[in-house]
């Protein structure tokens, strides 16, 4: 029962979008402008820096905190960990409280892999990094370190259910990016 709350935690906490209410509070509907994503990139684009970074970090939080209570309480070899971590980027990309729509889930994801291991997540973040600086495109850097990650908890050797979550999660950041890889063959992605 305490695992499966924790799940329900998880997934509650991912549906609150940060970058929702922010942009509402400056009289702003995300849905109406840029990309019409709630996540960081489109706060970022929207209404500044400052901004983005405040919804990369608090989308971040998502993630990492159910994550991180999952492997403080039972241990990494829990496949609640595993739960835990994949129902929380459900929530940012389903949201309970936005009709069931919401982001695209990497910087929730980021924290995620940042609660399982700071190490992995540097190396994802530095994949991101290099992808972007390479081809200016957030969404392809994006794509490129969250199909890494489950690589990196793989030849890092953690439990073959952390492996799955990165697996999962990947899936569906692919998914919630067909838009932009759509963009991307036809040419007609933003670049930054």
């Amino acid at each position: 029962m305490e695992k499966f709350l924790l799940v329900l935690f998880a997934y509650l906490l991912g549906s609150v979008l940060p970058g929702e209410i922010i942009a509402k509070l400056k009289g702003v509907n995300l849905r109406e402008v840029g990309s019409g994503n709630v996540g960081a990139t489109n706060v970022s684009r929207v209404l500044g820096k400052k901004f983005g970074a405040l919804v990369f970090f608090l989308d971040m939080l998502k993630g990492f905190i159910p994550t991180y209570l999952a492997i403080s309480f039972y241990g990494v070899e829990s496949k609640a960990v595993m739960f835990a971590g994949i129902a929380s980027v459900l929530g940012h990309m389903f949201s309970i409280f936005d009709r069931f729509r919401g982001g695209k889930g990497v910087a929730t994801a980021f924290g995620v892999i940042l609660a399982v291991s700071f190490k992995l997540a540097l190396l994802s973040l530095l994949v991101w990094f290099v992808i972007l600086q390479w081809k200016r495109y957030v969404s392809l850097a994006s794509i490129t370190a969250s199909v890494v990650a489950p690589l990196l908890f793989l030849i890092s050797g953690y439990p073959s259910h952390i492996f799955l979550m990165g697996i999962v999660i990947a899936v569906l950041i692919v998914y919630k990016h067909k838009p932009n890889i759509d963009r991307l063959l036809r040419g007609q992605e933003l670049k930054v």
